[in-house]
């Protein structure tokens, strides 16, 4: 299936590894021109040498959303425009709900939420003066079913689904399609540390603890990044014109409510 992106060009907000790379590569293969965004160097090389095509290596924290607009600004002298945007941060650390410093939740807000929305305040111009565009945010299967000591994430995270939610009924007169991905246990970095700390703090196997892990997924394994990448493409391609304001679950199975 031909997913229409020849041509087009997608950023990829932490497109140097893990659920960011494997978007990247799948929308590469359909022919767009990525833009890889990341904080190191070496790792966006990596990942742009996994590229079918013409990739582009954009060296940015993006934690701090006041350079947003400078950023993107100097971006369109080198692409022009950009027409698919691929949300993605790092999780912040394991913790509970109660007692974290107020300045903690205030540096993660600012750096998983305050950055991706001025980022998409940033390039919608380029979608709107196009008729056509298409955001997916990747979130996760937390903002469905909190994850126990995830509860950082947990809840920054849900704040970008009524923020996704609204800009999508306000953006679909427009052409422009507003999404979210979210992963449930998607062989990455991030979650085999996850599973490392849970071993520990549980004085258990690291073995042990994925094997119960992928019992209680249906599927029973975890997922693969390319297969995680491939619903963001399709999230981002031409035949998912008619899907916008809606969450897709990436998880296997695992989440059992409706």
């Amino acid at each position: 299936m031909d997913f229409g992106l020849n041509g087009k060009t997608a950023l990829v907000i932490g497109g140097g590894s893990g659920l960011g790379a494997a978007s990247a590569r799948a929308l590469s293969k359909e022919g767009a021109h990525v833009v890889l965004v990341g904080r190191r160097p070496e790792v966006l090389a990596a990942s742009a040498a996994q590229m079918s095509g013409k990739s582009t290596q954009l060296v940015w924290d993006v934690s701090n959303p006041d350079a947003a607009a400078e950023k993107i600004a100097a971006l369109r002298a080198q692409v022009s425009s950009i027409d698919i945007l691929i949300n993605n941060t790092g999780g912040p650390p394991p913790s509970s709900a109660a007692g974290q410093p107020l300045a903690l939740w205030s540096t993660h807000f600012r750096g998983m939420v305050l950055s991706l929305i001025a980022i998409t305040d940033a390039v919608l111009p380029d979608m709107l003066a196009a008729g056509w565009g298409r955001v997916v945010t990747i979130a996760s299967s937390g903002v469905v079913a909190p994850i126990p000591n995830l509860a950082l994430s947990n809840a920054l995270r849900s704040s970008l689904v009524g923020w996704s939610k609204t800009l999508a009924r306000e953006l679909a007169p427009k052409g422009i399609t507003v999404n979210m991905a979210l992963p449930g246990r998607i062989a990455t970095d991030r979650l085999r540390t996850l599973d490392e700390g849970k071993a520990k703090r549980e004085s258990r196997a690291v073995d042990e603890v994925i094997k119960e892990s992928m019992a209680s997924i249906p599927v029973g394994r975890y997922g693969e990044p390319d297969e995680f990448g491939a619903a963001v493409a399709f999230l981002a391609s031409r035949q998912a014109a008619y899907i916008t304001g809606s969450m897709m679950r990436i998880d296997g199975g695992m989440i059992a409510s409706v």
